[in-house]
């Protein structure tokens, strides 16, 4: 399958694949049944509030990923996740290390604005990262804003079965966000997959 890609200037981009995954609907169900999804406190500016999601995290030995003022320790893979990273490597040519799994029930359940920059991310956070999101289910928004310039953004309908991909400096001078939405609108499984300098090297 190939990935249309789009440049976003200044060394940024996005690669986009619809019907990724063909049969979303079942690989969803599969990986809901077994993947340990919960509903984590964050704390945010000294404020604890519930993530308006459900999320599990999981990698290679040694991936700990730290957000919000805390330590996440990976679960193993799964063999639900393990067939999507090898589908994965097949189309991009890459060995991802980590996916964070992010289960949206409705419309209310959202994403808020931020970059995946943290200082493990590789290939090399924040001039370049590498990550590759896969989409199951229902089609939600998802909006990138550039840093500087809020009214340069690019706005995308994922799920379905869909790939993005982004590289290079999109980490560094974009944010990206899934808002909520008041129409009806069904659940939707997340997954993204991130390269670990850790790991890498």
């Amino acid at each position: 399958m190939e990935l249309e890609r789009h440049d976003l200037g200044r060394g940024a981009w996005y690669a986009l694949a619809l019907g990724f995954v063909p049969d979303h609907e079942a690989v969803m169900a599969a990986l809901v049944a077994e993947l340990p999804l919960v509903q984590e406190p964050l704390t945010i500016a000294g404020k604890t509030y519930l993530t308006p999601r459900l999320t599990s995290w999981h990698g290679d030995p040694g991936c700990a990923y730290r957000y919000s003022g805390r330590v996440f320790e990976p679960s193993p893979w799964t063999p639900g996740l393990t067939a999507l990273r090898d589908r994965l490597e097949a189309t991009t040519g890459v060995r991802y290390h980590t996916v964070l799994a992010n289960l949206y029930r409705g419309g209310d359940d959202a994403m808020g604005a931020h970059a995946d920059n943290e200082r493990e991310l590789g290939p090399a956070a924040p001039d370049d990262v590498l990550i590759a999101s896969v989409s199951l289910g229902a089609e939600r928004r998802f909006v990138l804003v550039r840093n500087k310039d809020r009214a340069d953004r690019v706005e995308l309908l994922l799920g379905g079965g869909s790939l993005l991909v982004m590289g290079g400096a999109t980490q560094r001078d974009w944010r990206h966000h899934v808002p909520r939405t008041k129409r009806p609108v069904g659940p939707r499984l997340n997954l993204t997959f991130r390269l670990f300098r850790a790991a890498a090297g």
